[in-house]
């Protein structure tokens, strides 16, 4: 693919997580890359002001904090590897607050680790909070919480971090942005007959044999970004690798130009949700719909409030799968509940407006959110 045969599904692409690596941000170990900050935010600002969503996965912590603890060699120690990630992340957060600023645009720390994604109950929380910071307009600076996690619950590198986001939170795309033009046959700094791959599944299993190794800053290399996409595929994410020094990369590519290298979902976000949740059998409790929830969610898509519910059984926390059945104990749906079985007793039947009266605190206005249930018929 030529840069001048468009990519209409990027071009339509609504939500961007795009994820920034170290080489790009450090200017190769000598602090942090003022201007490439300065030209970063400036492109996610032209995609906010076109309509788009963005969540940015920046590396660069422990990169600078080296530097500013005076450190050539990145360390292998954890507890040192921690101590870099708190110092840097200080600097790296500020130098986005400042750059944001100048379009007028509001920045929000997340610092996530596994078990912010793994775990649903917190799984609903993160996404929760991005999505709602993405509804205000915000950008969403996320990184992996260095500081407390261990090599055994470590996303491993920010491209997988990446990509755990965008399954997170439906993206459309998940751009990575590193220090290559994309992903070539060979590898291109042994191999110059090496050719850029415009585009391919994230699926082929020929890709990682194509793939290098990382550089001196960075955990990651291209092997990650590969890896990341097969992971971003499942929930319907595409991905590109594209060099992040060329020139309004992100305008370009939004406008649908073919930069870099395209790896291809395969099937739409949306569909890819629904067939994750309805792969999870295995349920803890049950809820039983008045006629008018059932007609709702059969005919209108809707959210799932506590209003229509007339009985809640089972042993159910947040975030657990639950089976929705009608009055005569057929299946309508199945979805992750935003509340225990306990509270879920004391609000069925009421409305959402009443939540905060009845359990002491104002939680979410639905018993079952639209995009965490998938119909059963």
């Amino acid at each position: 693919m030529s840069p001048e045969v468009p990519r209409p599904t990027v071009r339509d692409a609504r939500r961007w997580v795009i994820k920034v690596g170290s080489a790009l941000l450090t200017d190769d170990g000598r602090g942090l890359d003022q201007q490439m900050i300065a030209e970063l935010a400036a492109g996610m600002a032209g995609l906010r002001e076109a309509g788009r969503e963005v969540v940015l996965v920046s590396s660069g912590a422990v990169a600078a904090g080296m530097l500013r603890l005076g450190w050539d060699d990145r360390p292998h120690e954890l507890h040192k590897l921690q101590a870099a990630a708190a110092v840097g992340q200080m600097g790296l957060v500020q130098r986005y607050e400042s750059a944001f600023q100048d379009y007028d645009l509001h920045t929000a720390q997340v610092l996530l680790d596994h078990d912010d994604i793994s775990a649903r109950d917190r799984y609903l929380n993160a996404r929760s909070t991005l999505t709602t910071l993405l509804d205000l307009g915000v950008i969403p600076v996320v990184n992996e919480n260095d500081t407390v996690v261990t090599d055994e619950i470590r996303f491993g590198d920010n491209d997988t971090l990446a990509a755990m986001v965008a399954n997170l939170i439906d993206a459309d795309v998940l751009l990575i942005l590193t220090d290559q033009e994309g992903l070539y046959s060979a590898d291109p700094r042994n191999n110059p007959a090496a050719e850029l791959i415009s585009e391919a599944a994230a699926a082929d299993e020929g890709l990682e044999a194509m793939a290098g190794s990382g550089g001196r800053l960075g955990r990651g290399g291209m092997l990650t970004k590969v890896r990341a996409a097969r992971l971003a595929a499942r929930s319907g994410t595409q991905t590109i690798i594209a060099h992040g020094k060329t020139e309004q990369v992100m305008q370009r590519l939004a406008e649908g130009e073919g930069l870099g290298t395209l790896l291809t979902a395969g099937q739409a976000p949306v569909a890819a949700r629904k067939q994750w949740l309805a792969g999870l059998v295995q349920s803890t409790g049950t809820l039983v719909l008045d006629d008018g929830a059932v007609d709702v969610l059969l005919k209108s898509g809707r959210s799932l409030l506590p209003v229509g519910v007339k009985a809640a059984n089972g042993d159910f926390v947040r975030g657990d799968m639950v089976i929705c059945v009608d009055g005569d104990g057929r299946e309508i749906a199945r979805g992750l509940v935003n509340y225990n079985i306990d509270e879920t007793r004391r609000i069925l039947g009421q409305a959402s407006g009443l939540i905060e009266e009845l359990l002491g605190y104002q939680g979410d206005p639905e018993l079952i959110h639209r995009d965490n249930l998938v119909l059963s018929a």
